[in-house]
Parts: structure tokens; sequence; C-alpha cells
């Protein structure tokens, strides 16, 4: 199907002239962002803690495993108390390989195998005294020690609170300089980062016989964009 010339110039005027008469229509406005950082003492621990064990076959090494996880879960349970929340986060049997210098297939030595578990602790002066009883009852691998809230909402909600006060307060100063009048808001955008943040701090080996431990505190920001309508 042909369309000739000038009827494609007729549509192209048309969808133009549309075009401009919809964003005559837009008031004029400006635009600014806030942000803002809420500090929170964490009220939660998380330690990912496991054992790693190598045998000559993967029998024996999760065996050997799971016999020390078990006495690392009993020796926890006992400084924490029963209802302590521990879940298993991940496990691993894989083989070890040596590698020739010749090149070719390389040989199987043995098998590591490594089962890490996440304890939830909500007292956090017992989270040294867990790091002490998972090393004792032997526990070789602590991964890592997390710090967070229970419920973040609030401080997230503060948060945001403050970040959209900062932006309508640079819009109203911008207004003010220009000797324009806000008239409405004609939209607000977050644009908070998406994960919640922790305090992370890593382990390779708790080595003292009481493990001291430092919460420190949680930043949580927050971004919003404004866009005022303006006249």
């Amino acid at each position: 199907m042909n369309i000739s010339k000038s009827v494609l110039a007729a549509t192209l005027l048309l969808v133009t002239y549309t075009a401009g008469q919809e964003a005559d229509k837009l008031p004029p406005s400006i635009r600014t962002s806030g942000e803002a950082m809420v500090t929170a003492a964490p009220d939660r621990a998380q330690i990912d803690v496991g054992v790693t064990t190598q045998a000559n076959t993967s029998q024996a090494a999760a065996a050997e495993n799971a016999k020390k996880l078990e006495a690392t879960l009993t020796r926890l349970r006992q400084a924490l108390g029963s209802n302590t929340d521990i879940k298993t986060t991940s496990y691993t049997l894989s083989p070890n390989y040596r590698y020739s210098r010749e090149g070719g297939e390389p040989s199987i030595t043995g098998y590591t195998a490594t089962n890490i578990v996440r304890i939830t602790i909500d007292d956090l002066d017992l989270v040294g005294k867990a790091i002490d009883a998972a090393t004792q009852a032997g526990a070789n691998r602590i991964q890592s020690l997390r710090f967070t809230l229970k419920d973040e909402r609030n401080v997230q909600a503060q948060a945001l609170r403050e970040a959209a006060t900062n932006a309508r307060r640079k819009a109203d100063a911008l207004a003010a300089a220009l000797n324009l009048n806000i008239i409405r808001v004609l939209s607000v955008v977050e644009s908070s980062p998406a994960d919640f943040p922790v305090s992370d701090v890593a382990f390779a080996r708790a080595e003292s016989t009481q493990t001291p431990i430092l919460p420190g505190s949680i930043e949580v920001r927050a971004t919003v964009s404004l866009t005022v309508g303006v006249r």
C-alpha cells in the first residue's frame, strides 16, 4: 500500500502539533531531590558458623562433619537456650583434586564436607558467648557476623520523611529565589536502596576465651525526588 508524500506530511504535522499542544498544557515545574540518613542501634545478630572436615572418602568426610556439627549445636543450645533460632544455610561435599604439572586428568585425593548454620540472636550480649561456644565445640568456620534490626519499618519511614522534607525545602528555596509560587506536587519518586543495610563483620576464627563484640550502629538511607508545579 502506497501513501502519498502529502498525506504523510500532513500526518506528521498533526502529530507534531498535538504533541506541542500537550506540552503547552504542562505547568512550569521545579524538580528537586532530598536525601536523609537515620542511625539506629541494632537489636538482632546473625552468625554464620559451621564445620569443615576432610577425609579420604566422601562418606568419612560427611560422617566426621555430622559428628562435629552435632557437638557444636549441642553446645550452642546449652549456652543460648534450647529455643535458639538455628537453621542450615549451606552444605557442600566435594572432591579435592591434585593437578599434575605434566597436565592430563586431575586425580582425587580426598573429600571436603562443609556445613554452615545461621544463629539468630536478639540478645546482643550473648553474641560473644555464642562464638566461643561454637569454636570450643569444634566449629572451624565462622563465616560472618551481621547486625540488623528486628523491625526496620519505623526507621525506614523516618528516613523517608526526612528525605521528602529536604526535597520540599529545596523546592521552596528555588521557587522563592525565582519569585514563583508552588501550586501543587506533580510527582514523588522514592529511589532508596532496595536492600536494608546491615553491619557486617567477617571472622576467620575466634581464638580468645571471651570474644569481644562491638555492634556499632546501622545507617538507613533514603532518597526522594520531587516535582512541583509553579506559577
